[in-house]
């Protein structure tokens, strides 16, 4: 199993803390981390998707791999809605 990401530590992937969320997440691929363990995120809407087909384009753009664990089911069940589910990349 995958270790947690320490780097990134967030609650919410919503709206309101999109523009957080994305810096905490471009700064651990920064950082170097590959895998983003979403199980602390307790509410979440369709910016979570956005948020993470956004850190997928910036760790390609590095030549890396991203992976998600632990994603919500509610995110899950948007990505498949939008047919996106193939592009953010679960472990």
């Amino acid at each position: 199993m995958a270790e947690s990401n320490p780097m990134l530590s967030l609650d919410a992937l919503t709206f309101q803390n999109a523009q957080a969320a994305l810096e905490q997440g471009c700064a651990a691929l920064g950082a170097g981390e590959t895998v983003f363990d979403l199980g602390g995120v307790r509410a979440a809407d369709s910016s979570a998707l956005a948020l993470m087909l956004a850190w997928q384009r910036r760790a390609q753009t590095h030549g890396r791999k991203l992976s998600f664990i632990n994603v919500p089911a509610n995110v899950d069940a948007l990505a498949r809605l939008y047919g996106v589910d193939g592009l953010i990349g679960r472990a």
